[in-house]
């Protein structure tokens, strides 16, 4: 049973100084997104129960616009990157797509959702966490998650954009290289390609062999300071970016299509609005030429 809600965003309000202060007038409650709702769905793969955040684009209502379709993109940490895609997508040139958050599975903390969800294999290493949800939880996103959205809205199935950031962003990675053909194209920041010795690089390895296309649109970004020396991070997230993206590009892959960059500035908290902003951007004025 699917449970319509309200989406809200909580606002605190800041003090401000005496001069804006008579031109502000403080008013309780909560900020709520236009255009955007709230299901819980309870999935029979998983044994869980996670909430859906759904936003349309403007228009979509529209009486001009019933006949029309529109892609969609699919972000895990729902809780987080929903919140950036609402504001990426607010201007007119960016607010293409319908927009689709999975929350963290109810009552868990989600450091221990996310682990076991978005990762592909066991790593006993990680002794505070579960891994190697992932293939299941890829089922519960094929079978339960997009079916769901396709049948409720206008959603067009040739269109569907998975956006992920870090563990989201290796998932991403393994998901393209596991169910190419499951999303078109793919918005992957700061990727945590690291996982598990480097596996993603095996994977990739093996899936050569067998293939010689990978159709699909590719944009992958990250942060120039996720770097051991500049961002105090445990593993050089730059060289694996640049090692990933060189070995994609040698093997020639048919159909793909592939745009990278390692963003000057960036840290590992601040790649995902910018790489999602260009990575729709790309999607939009150069691979679907939607205007």
């Amino acid at each position: 049973m699917y449970k319509l809600k309200h989406i809200v965003v909580v606002l605190f309000l800041c003090s401000v100084p005496a001069l804006a202060e008579e031109l502000v007038v403080p008013k309780p409650g909560a900020f709520e997104l236009d255009n955007s709702e709230v299901f819980t769905i309870h999935s029979k793969i998983l044994g869980r129960k996670y909430d859906l955040y759904i936003k349309t684009p403007a228009g979509y209502y529209d009486d001009s616009q019933s006949d029309q379709t529109y892609p969609t993109l699919y972000l895990n940490d729902g809780p987080y990157t929903f919140k950036v895609a609402a504001g990426v997508t607010h201007l007119k040139s960016m607010n293409k797509a319908i927009v689709i958050g999975i929350s963290f599975a109810q009552g868990e903390l989600g450091q221990f959702s996310r682990v076991r969800d978005l990762t592909p294999v066991v790593d006993k290493s990680w002794r505070r966490y579960k891994t190697g949800g992932a293939p299941e939880y890829l089922r519960f996103i094929e079978g339960e998650v997009i079916p769901f959205v396709e049948k409720n809205y206008r959603a067009n199935p040739v269109k569907r954009i998975l956006a992920g950031q870090s563990l989201g962003g290796s998932f991403g990675a393994w998901v393209l290289l596991n169910k190419p053909d499951l999303f078109s194209s793919y918005i992957l920041t700061s990727p945590s390609l690291w996982y598990k010795n480097e596996m993603i690089f095996d994977i990739e390895e093996a899936y050569s062999k067998r293939n010689k296309s990978l159709s699909a649109n590719i944009y992958l970004a990250t942060g120039a300071l996720e770097t051991k020396e500049n961002g105090r991070m445990n593993h050089d997230m730059v060289g694996g970016h640049k090692a990933f993206v060189g070995r994609l590009r040698s093997r020639n892959y048919q159909g793909m299509s592939l745009n990278d960059e390692v963003v000057s500035g960036a840290d590992h908290y601040s790649t995902f609005p910018i790489g999602l902003a260009k990575g729709l951007r790309w999607l939009y004025q150069d691979q679907w030429k939607m205007h």
